[in-house]
C-alpha cells in the first residue's frame, strides 16, 4: 500500500520539482554546453526494478569521450576528465537533477537502491538470490547505502544495505534518508570514490560512472 502511495506522490513531486527548478536546469545546461564540447545530458544503461535496463540521465560532468581516457570506472578527486563546471555540479549534486525525468517516467524513485551498471560491479546473472532482492523496488536518486557512506562503501556491503532497505521500506525511513541526504550534500560528504569500493573489481572498465 505504501509503495502505491509513494509512486503517486513521486509523480506529482517530480513534476512540480521540474517546474520549480527549471531555471536551475536551464542555467546548468547552458553552462555545461559552454564549458566543453559534447552533449548536455549524459545517458547510461542501468539496472532498474526487476533487473530491467533503463537509461539514467545526468548533466554531463566529464569531457566528451571520457570513457576512452582515464583510469577506469571510478572518478577520483583529481580526475582530469572532469570539467570545470562538472566539478561544481558534482559537488552540489546538481548533475543528478535530470533524474527527476527518470522518476516521472517511472524508471526511478526519490529513494531506493542506486541503480548499478549492467556490467558493474557484476552482470545481473551473477547476483546471488539474496542480492537480487534489491531489484524488488525502483532504484532511487538516493538510498540507505548512500547515507551510510555512499562512495566509501565496498559493493558487497552496499548491496547488503540496499536489501535491508527493501525489507524495511516505509514513509518514515524514506523521510529519514531524504533529510540525511540533504545534510550530506550540503556538507559534500562521501562524494569521492576511494579504494574501498574497488575491492570487487576484476577488470578495468572505461566508462563515466558515478555509483
Amino acid at each position: 500500500m505504501y509503495l502505491f502511495f509513494k509512486r503517486a506522490c513521486e509523480v506529482v513531486l517530480s513534476f512540480i520539482a521540474l517546474i520549480i527548478l527549471s531555471p536551475v536546469l536551464l542555467i546548468t545546461a547552458i553552462a555545461v554546453k559552454l564549458d566543453s564540447p559534447g552533449p548536455v545530458i549524459f545517458k547510461q544503461d542501468r539496472l532498474g526494478r526487476g533487473g530491467k535496463v533503463f537509461k539514467i540521465y545526468k548533466f554531463r560532468s566529464m569531457c566528451e569521450n571520457a570513457e576512452h581516457t582515464g583510469s577506469g570506472v571510478y572518478s577520483g578527486a583529481d580526475d582530469m576528465r572532469v570539467t570545470k563546471v562538472g566539478k561544481i555540479i558534482r559537488a552540489t549534486s546538481i548533475d543528478e537533477l535530470p533524474q527527476l525525468v527518470n522518476i516521472l517516467k517511472g524508471d526511478m524513485s526519490f529513494v531506493g537502491p542506486r541503480p548499478p551498471l549492467t556490467y558493474h560491479p557484476w552482470k545481473l546473472s551473477e547476483y546471488t538470490e539474496e542480492q537480487l532482492h534489491m531489484f524488488d523496488v525502483r532504484p532511487g536518486i538516493t538510498g540507505w547505502a548512500q547515507v551510510h557512506g555512499r562512495k566509501d562503501v565496498e559493493w558487497h556491503k552496499r548491496i547488503e544495505l540496499n536489501c535491508w532497505y527493501v525489507d524495511h521500506v516505509s514513509l518514515w525511513l524514506d523521510l529519514k534518508i531524504l533529510f540525511t541526504t540533504v545534510i550530506k550534500v550540503l556538507k559534500n560528504e562521501d562524494n569521492v570514490n576511494v579504494g574501498a569500493t574497488l575491492a570487487v573489481e576484476e577488470t578495468e572498465v572505461k566508462e563515466e560512472v558515478e555509483v
